[in-house]
Parts: C-alpha cells; sequence; structure tokens
C-alpha cells in the first residue's frame, strides 16, 4: 500500500521551527511571519505578533507554518516561486525584530526546487492572495 503524496505547499517548519513558534504563540499570541528581503536583518523569516507588520498589495500569502501566516513580497516571490521554502530553527541570534530574537534561536530559510510532479500541483494552486486580500 503506497502513501499519499502530502498536498502543496509553497512553505513549510521543520520540528524546531514549529516547535519554537508554538513556543512564543503561547508568550505573544497569533503571529505572522513575512520573509524579509535583506535589508537590516539580511534574507531572514522575520516573526511578528500578528498586525504588527503592515501588509499590503505588494506582498503574497505563501501558505502558512504551524497554524501561522507566511508572507513574502510579490518582487521576491517572482524569483522564488519555483522553490519551496523550509522554515527551520538553530541556535543563534535571531533578526533584531523578530520575537525569536531573545530566545537563543533565530530562524532560517531553507529552500530547494520542486519537483516535475510538485511544480504541477503548485501550479494548480494558482497566483498566491496578495497581503492586502
Amino acid at each position: 500500500m503506497t502513501t499519499p503524496a502530502p498536498p502543496a505547499t509553497r512553505v513549510s517548519a521543520t520540528p524546531e521551527a514549529t516547535a519554537l513558534i508554538k513556543r512564543l504563540v503561547a508568550q505573544h499570541g497569533p503571529l505572522m511571519f513575512h520573509q524579509s528581503g535583506g535589508c537590516c536583518d539580511g534574507s531572514a523569516p522575520m516573526c511578528f505578533a500578528r498586525g504588527e507588520f503592515l501588509l499590503g498589495d505588494a506582498d503574497v500569502l505563501l501558505g502558512e507554518i504551524a497554524g501561522q501566516p507566511f508572507y513574502m513580497s510579490r518582487s521576491q516571490f517572482a524569483y522564488w516561486e519555483h522553490t519551496h521554502l523550509l522554515i527551520d530553527a538553530v541556535p543563534g541570534g535571531g533578526g533584531m525584530f523578530s520575537l525569536e530574537g531573545p530566545t537563543g534561536m533565530r530562524f532560517l530559510t531553507r529552500s530547494r526546487l520542486y519537483s516535475d510532479e510538485e511544480w504541477a500541483a503548485i501550479e494548480a494552486l494558482g497566483p498566491p492572495p496578495t497581503g492586502g486580500q
């Protein structure tokens, strides 16, 4: 008997990231993530209390990790759209604006290209909704 393939996703989280997210939710309430485009904190995924980062039509919703929405700028998505993002948590200092900063852990984005089968499933999802919706 074969195991069915998991549903196609644009973003997912490792068990370590999921555990850190749950810890931060317990402390701060609902969260949101935005993939940094490379300014002050490099290209790290930034974690905020939900609503503390102003979203607009220039942002797209890639999906959820551990029940929390994950966004990226539309222009950055144009470069990464063929890539699955895997959010991990590793020891180190987090971004200065990101909630995990004081925990001694930081979120890290790992990426890989989709397989042909995965890409077909992702294309079937259609374009991601904008953050302003």
